[in-house]
C-alpha cells in the first residue's frame, strides 16, 4: 500500500478516513483524562493518587499529539475541543461515564480494558500508511505500556480476596458493555482499513481483546458477561459514542469543562500543550 502524503495532498476520501480515525482517538484520550481526575487525592493509596495523576497527564498529552494533527486540516485547538457541540465528540461512552463514588475497582477496571484496546489499536497503527500518524505512535505506546501494568497490578491485588474479586466483577459487569463502544465502527472504517490508516479492521481488534481480557480476567477469578460464542453487538448500549450518541453523564461533564470558557466569553485558550512539532 503506498504511502499517503502531507495533509494538504490527500484526497477528500483519504483526508475524511484520518480525519474519523484522529477524532475518535483524540476525543478518547482527552475524555478520558479529564475523568481520571476525579481520583486525584481520592485513591486507596498515596502511590495511587501520584500514579493516577501521571496516568491522566499522559492521556491529556496523547490527546494533545492527535488533535495536533487535527489541525493540519484547518481548525483551531479551541474550536476542536472547547466550542464543538459536544454530540461532535466521538469518544467511547467508556471513557464519559462517571467513576463510581469511591470504588477503585471501577478505575482499575476501566483502565485495564481501555489500555489493552489503545495498545492493539497503536499496534495495529504501526503499519500506517499515514506518515503524520506514524511518527506519534512511538511516544504513545511507550507510555501506554506503563497503563496497562499499572492497571494490571492493581487487579491482581484487589482479587486477592474474596471481596475484592466480587468489586472486580461487579464493575466488569457495568463495565464491559460500554468497553466494547471502544470497537464501534466508525462511517467510514471502511477506508481507514482500505486505504491501511489502520490497516487491521476494528472488529479483528475487539476480537484480540476478548480473547486477552477474558484469559486475564479469567486468571483471577473473574468473567467475563458473555459466552465465546456470543455476538458482541448483542452487548453493546444504547449510546455508542463513535455515531455521536452518549450518555447524560457526558453531557454534564462537557458542560464543566467548557464553564470557564464560556463564561470568560474566550475566543481562544492556551494550548493543552506545546505543539510536538515545534519541540
Amino acid at each position: 500500500m503506498a504511502v499517503l502524503g502531507t495533509p494538504g495532498e490527500l484526497s477528500e476520501r483519504e483526508r475524511e478516513a484520518v480525519q474519523s480515525l484522529l477524532f475518535a482517538l483524540a476525543d478518547d484520550e482527552f475524555v478520558l483524562a479529564d475523568r481520571y481526575t476525579e481520583w486525584q487525592c481520592q485513591g486507596p493509596t498515596l502511590e495511587a493518587d501520584i500514579a493516577i495523576a501521571n496516568i491522566a497527564q499522559d492521556e491529556l498529552g496523547h490527546a494533545r499529539l492527535w488533535y495536533d494533527l487535527l489541525q493540519d486540516f484547518g481548525p483551531s485547538e479551541s474550536e476542536l475541543i472547547w466550542e464543538r457541540d459536544p454530540e461532535a465528540f466521538r469518544h467511547s461512552t467508556l471513557v464519559e461515564r462517571p467513576f463510581a463514588a469511591g470504588d477503585w475497582a471501577d478505575a482499575v477496571v476501566r483502565s485495564y480494558l481501555y489500555d489493552v484496546a489503545e495498545f492493539l489499536q497503536l499496534e495495529a497503527l504501526t503499519e500506517t500508511t499515514y506518515p503524520r500518524i506514524a511518527d506519534r505512535v512511538g511516544k504513545v505506546r511507550g507510555e501506554e505500556h506503563y497503563h496497562r501494568e499499572h492497571a494490571q497490578n492493581w487487579l491482581e491485588r484487589l482479587c486477592e480476596d474474596e471481596a475484592g474479586r466480587r468489586r472486580v466483577q461487579d464493575a466488569v459487569d457495568e463495565l464491559f458493555p460500554h468497553a466494547l463502544t471502544l470497537f464501534v465502527p466508525t462511517e467510514h472504517e471502511a477506508d481507514i482499513v482500505e486505504l491501511a490508516i489502520r490497516p487491521t479492521p476494528i472488529d479483528q481488534l475487539r476480537d484480540e481483546w476478548l480473547s486477552i481480557v477474558g484469559t486475564f480476567l479469567d486468571g483471577l477469578g473473574v468473567s467475563l458477561p458473555m459466552d465465546p460464542d456470543d455476538d458482541p453487538d448483542e452487548f453493546l448500549p444504547g449510546a455508542r459514542g463513535r455515531d455521536g450518541s452518549h450518555t447524560d453523564p457526558w453531557f454534564r461533564q462537557f458542560n464543566e469543562l467548557t464553564y470557564t470558557y464560556r463564561m470568560l466569553d474566550r475566543t481562544e485558550a492556551p494550548r493543552l500543550m506545546p505543539d510536538p512539532d515545534d519541540v
